[in-house]
């Protein structure tokens, strides 16, 4: 039997990590570590650091790994679920390496493992492939970091608030039933193509971390200036991570 505890980290930030995840961290035998390309080596340095600030002795072995890429030049969602399973494989693969007589596995999730993110249906994959127990423990959101970020409420009184996509916005444009909308996994700032009018954008980038962009106003009048600063901050990194809330204007 392999217990998998899938620990929530927060946007980044070492102080983000919660004393239930630091338990966790130094409860388990080993840590895994994706790599996802040398351009985004910085996620695994940041995922390196946050084990040695709060890591007590010698605790658990680090063990880094490839992850394989997504093919993205046929239909989405398949491609999506063709790329989990191969993620599956690795992790089933890792897993076996490191804790042949099983053990306990701990996987660094970005934000919380249950706000867009795949590990728990990459985690469902494996209990195909063998015994294994899932727990999660949960992370400070992007979304919370944003909020924070810009001393705003996520939502107007007695209102509901939609969480989506960029593909989505883009695609569909803006949902109905809302006039707050939180944005994730946005890499072609969708948000140029719905009507500006009467609306405005709060957005970040590397929210909660000490490299954190904030942009904030109607979005006619700084959706150039988001543009730009994306561009730079992703070219100065290697990778970038951000978020943004819309809001209609309401009298």
């Amino acid at each position: 039997m392999i217990a998998l505890s899938l620990i929530g980290i927060g946007t980044g930030n070492p102080d983000h990590v919660t004393r239930q995840a630091v338990d966790e961290i130094n409860a388990v035998d080993v840590i895994l570590i994706p790599r996802k390309g040398p351009e985004k080596d910085g996620l695994a340095h940041l995922r390196r650091e946050i084990c040695a600030r709060v890591l007590r002795g010698p605790g658990p072995a680090l063990r880094e790994f490839d992850l394989p890429r997504r093919d993205g030049s046929g239909d989405y969602r398949a491609g999506v679920d063709a790329w989990h399973d191969a993620i599956a494989e690795v992790w089933a693969a890792e897993l076996a390496a490191a804790l042949p007589r099983g053990g306990r596995a701990g996987f660094l999730v970005w934000g919380d493992p249950a706000l867009y993110d795949s590990s728990l249906r990459i985690a469902e994959r494996l209990r195909a492939r063998m015994r294994l127990e899932v727990r999660v423990i949960p992370g400070i959101t992007a979304i919370a970091a944003l909020t924070a970020g810009h001393a705003i409420p996520l939502n107007t009184i007695a209102a509901p608030v939609t969480i989506t996509t960029g593909r989505r916005l883009r695609a569909a444009g803006w949902p109905p039933g809302s006039d707050t909308l939180v944005v994730m996994l946005d890499g072609s700032n969708a948000f140029q193509h719905i009507d500006s009018e009467g609306i405005s954008i709060w957005w970040s980038g590397y929210a909660g971390m000490a490299e954190e962009l904030r942009i904030a106003g109607p979005l006619a009048e700084v959706a150039s200036e988001i543009v730009a600063a994306r561009a730079l901050a992703r070219a100065r990194h290697g990778w970038i991570m951000d978020i943004y809330l819309l809001r209609r204007d309401c009298d």
